[in-house]
C-alpha cells in the first residue's frame, strides 16, 4: 500500500501543472460515429425541414417525420426513389432523433442500437447514410465534445464524484482521438457500443455531464505526445492487468497496477452459469472445430490472477482458448471478467470470480472510490495509465500502432 500511494502522490508535481494546459483550449474536431449497420429502415424527425444531400451534392428537403427505406443500390426518401450510395442528413442545428423501428442484423460487432422496434436516439450534428450489402450504415459526424457528452453518462452514473466524471471525459475523449487518427480508411472512426465506448447521444446529458466535460474541454491523455489508447473497465478486484495478457499488444501504458478501491462495486464478487451445449455451437459459430465438451481446465494465469488460457477437452480432440475468447463465447455479461474459477461443468457450467471488464487501463468503480478520497482526475489518470502526461488534443500527434 505504501507503494500504491508514492504512486499516487507521484503523480501530484505533473498534475498540478494541469491548470495552465486545462480547459481553455477549444477543439473544433468531429468524430464518425457508427449508430448502427446493416439497417434496412429509419425514421427521423427533425423541428425543422429535414435536407438530404447525396453523394453529387444534390440537396433535397424532408418533410419529417422521414422515412428512409434501402431500395436496389440507393435509398426510399419517404417514398421517392434516389439512386445514391451515400447520403447526409441535417436538420438545420436542431438535432435529429432517429428510430430504428426493424430488428437489424448483428454483424461482426458493428451493430450498435441493436435496432429493436422503438429503438431511439437524439443526436446533434450529420446524419451519414451509407449503402452496404443489403442495408445501410447510420454514422454520425458530431462535434468531438458533444461526442464525450454522450459517452460519460453513458458509461458511469453522472451522479459519481465530479473528479471521477472528468477523469472517465478525459478517457472518452482520449480514447477517440486514438482511433480517429488511425481510422482514415473506414467509413467512421468509433462505434457506439462496448466495442469501443458506450454513446447514446444526447440521452442522460445533465449539468454534472456537462460540467466534467467543459472543465476538461480538448483535454488527452498522451505518451511521447500521441493520444494513448485509453482503455478502461468497471472493475478490477485487485489489480488492473497488462494489455499483453488480454489483447497480445505491447502499450508501455497500459501495464497493471494495485486496484483496491473498487470493493463497494456490484460487480465485485459474482457467481454465474451457462449451457453448456451454447457454448458448443457457439464456439462452432465463431470456427473452433469444437465436438461434445467434456471439460474446461484453466491452463495459466496472470499476474493478476485472471485466465489467460484453458483448455477444452472434447469429443473430437482438445482446444486451447484465451479466457477473453471464452467470454466472448458465452457473452461478456454471463462472464464479467476472466478472473474466475469454475465450480462444477455437466450440462450448465458454474462458475465464480471477481471483477467486471478486461480490466486493462483505468478501473471505474476505482477511480470513484479515488476520487471521493480526494484525488483530482488528473493524479487519477496518471495512476491508471503509468508515465503519461495531459495535453490538449489539438497538439498532440499521431499515435505509433502497438506492437504485437
Amino acid at each position: 500500500m505504501n507503494r500504491l500511494k508514492c504512486s499516487l502522490y507521484g503523480a501530484i508535481v505533473a498534475g498540478a501543472c494541469l491548470l495552465s494546459l486545462s480547459s481553455g483550449a477549444e477543439a473544433a474536431e468531429s468524430i464518425r460515429v457508427l449508430l448502427s449497420a446493416d439497417v434496412l429502415r429509419l425514421d427521423i424527425h427533425s423541428s425543422n425541414l429535414l435536407w438530404a444531400t447525396d453523394a453529387k451534392g444534390r440537396r433535397q428537403a424532408l418533410r419529417t417525420p422521414a422515412q428512409i427505406i434501402a431500395a436496389g443500390k440507393g435509398f426510399l426518401l419517404n417514398g421517392v426513389r434516389r439512386q445514391t450510395e451515400q447520403l447526409t442528413l441535417h436538420g438545420g442545428g436542431q438535432g435529429l432523433t432517429l428510430t430504428f423501428p426493424r430488428p437489424t442484423r448483428k454483424s461482426k460487432g458493428a451493430a450498435v442500437l441493436s435496432g429493436d422496434s422503438g429503438t431511439e436516439v437524439s443526436v446533434s450534428g450529420l446524419i451519414h447514410l451509407v449503402r452496404k450489402d443489403k442495408g445501410f450504415l447510420v454514422i454520425n459526424q458530431v462535434d468531438m465534445e458533444e461526442y464525450v457528452k454522450g459517452v460519460v453518462p453513458a458509461e458511469v452514473s453522472s451522479a459519481w464524484h465530479p473528479e471521477m466524471l472528468k477523469a472517465q471525459a478525459v478517457a472518452a475523449r482520449t480514447y477517440a482521438l486514438y482511433q480517429q487518427k488511425l481510422s482514415a480508411a473506414r467509413e467512421y472512426d468509433v462505434a457506439a457500443t462496448v466495442q469501443d465506448q458506450v454513446y447514446r447521444g444526447k440521452q442522460g446529458v445533465d449539468a454534472a455531464i456537462l460540467r466534467a466535460v467543459e472543465e476538461t474541454r480538448g483535454l488527452v491523455v498522451t505518451f511521447q505526445d500521441a493520444p494513448i489508447y485509453a482503455a478502461f473497465s468497471s472493475t478490477a478486484a485487485g489489480l488492473t492487468e497488462d494489455a499483453t495478457n488480454v489483447w497480445s499488444k505491447e502499450y508501455p501504458y497500459l501495464k497493471g497496477v494495485e486496484c483496491p478501491f473498487d470493493l463497494m462495486s456490484p460487480y465485485f464478487q459474482w457467481k454465474s452459469s451457462f449451457k453448456i451445449d451454447t457454448l458448443e455451437q457457439n464456439l462452432r459459430e465463431q470456427g473452433f472445430p469444437v465436438g461434445t465438451i467434456a471439460t474446461i481446465t484453466p491452463l495459466s494465469f496472470s499476474r493478476g490472477g485472471r485466465v489467460a488460457t484453458l483448455r477444452v477437452l472434447h469429443s473430437d480432440g482438445e482446444l486451447v482458448l484465451r479466457g477473453e475468447e471464452l467470454r466472448k463465447s458465452v457473452g461478456y455479461t454471463i462472464i464479467p471478467s476472466t478472473q474466475f474459477s469454475i465450480e462444477s461443468i455437466g450440462q450448465d457450467v458454474v462458475l465464480s470470480g471477481y471483477g467486471a471488464g478486461h480490466a486493462v487501463g483505468m478501473c471505474q468503480w476505482g477511480a470513484k472510490e479515488l476520487a471521493e478520497l480526494g484525488y483530482p482526475f488528473s493524479m487519477i489518470l496518471r495512476y491508471y495509465y503509468p508515465g503519461t502526461e495531459l495535453q490538449n488534443m489539438t497538439l498532440t500527434k499521431a499515435p505509433t500502432p502497438p506492437s504485437s
